[in-house]
């Protein structure tokens, strides 16, 4: 966990060990213990959290049970989407790290995620994330109708609407997540935040290399667009509802409709902290604009 996140963490929520093997383990720990005081607590939930949590041995098999059952339907059968979505998980290292990753971002960055298995269970930009390395995995191995269908299921549950061959790093954080449309040829570095209605979207009817390619530790705030094979450097911020169509330097900050760079294009503003893990969305405004109410 990057000692930034662990900084702005809540002073409630606990902290993992540094090794992967350990924070593993300690993860799953914790998530077991929360489900079982939320089944004490809330008799109403006890069955639901026993068939999703407490009656499984790992994290990968929890969160197999819970996808297969999140996107089934009546000719999508939940054994088998189980059965797909285990042997991904329980072969590929990688995978079981993300989603480890993935969840320590939901928890030490939002605020409003009360608990690892309150994320597991009910975050659908991370549940949508988990699904979507599972359909890239598929489509790199040339399993693309079966990539393809999974893709739509998770837009048609999740509405997150990521095309299979697109690459998503780690410590990602899908916030609130609905309307996320993420273009095939799509690069997502570790460490991101994005939030809801965001587009990282091509231009024009022709293959190739056409969308955007997304830094590690960027923050894209709610409803922006982000169109082309352009590049957003690391840690850089864009502002809400941004449109954005050229580079975005590393470490600065682009904001507006078309969007400029806080500061001035020939000397813009940088920043020292991470976006991505800081979640400050606002503190360019007074070096942006003499916006007042």
């Amino acid at each position: 966990m990057p000692a930034e996140e662990h900084r702005n963490a809540s002073p409630a929520a606990p902290h993992p060990p540094t090794d992967t093997a350990e924070e593993a383990i300690w993860l799953w720990t914790q998530i077991k213990a929360e489900a079982r005081r939320d089944a004490e607590s809330e008799p109403a939930l006890a069955s639901y959290l026993y068939s999703t949590i407490l009656s499984h041995s790992s994290l990968e098999r929890s969160l197999s049970f819970h996808l297969g059952n999140k996107l089934c339907s009546s000719t999508l059968l939940s054994t088998l989407l189980y059965d797909l979505f285990l042997n991904n998980f329980s072969t590929d290292p990688d995978l079981r790290a993300a989603a480890s990753a993935d969840l320590l971002a939901a928890r030490y960055r939002d605020p409003a995620c009360v608990s690892f298995s309150h994320c597991l269970l009910n975050y659908k930009g991370f549940l949508a994330c988990q699904a979507h390395r599972v359909a890239h995995k598929l489509w790199t191995q040339s399993r693309r109708p079966l990539a393809l269908a999974l893709q739509s299921r998770i837009s048609d549950v999740f509405a997150v609407d990521i095309h299979p061959a697109a690459k998503i790093g780690k410590g990602i954080l899908f916030d609130h997540a609905t309307g996320v449309v993420v273009g095939e040829t799509a690069v997502i570095g570790n460490n991101v935040s994005i939030l809801h209605h965001v587009t990282l979207g091509g231009t024009g009817k022709f293959g190739g290399d056409r969308h955007p390619k997304i830094g590690d530790g960027v923050l894209i705030g709610a409803g922006a667009t982000i169109l082309g094979n352009i590049n957003i450097g690391e840690g850089a911020k864009i502002g809400a509802g941004s449109v954005v169509l050229i580079d975005v330097p590393p470490r600065t900050t682009a904001v507006g409709n078309p969007a400029r760079l806080v500061g001035g294009k020939e000397q813009p503003t940088k920043h020292e902290e991470c976006p991505g893990e800081s979640m400050d969305h606002t503190s360019f405004i007074s070096g942006w604009s003499d916006y007042i109410i």
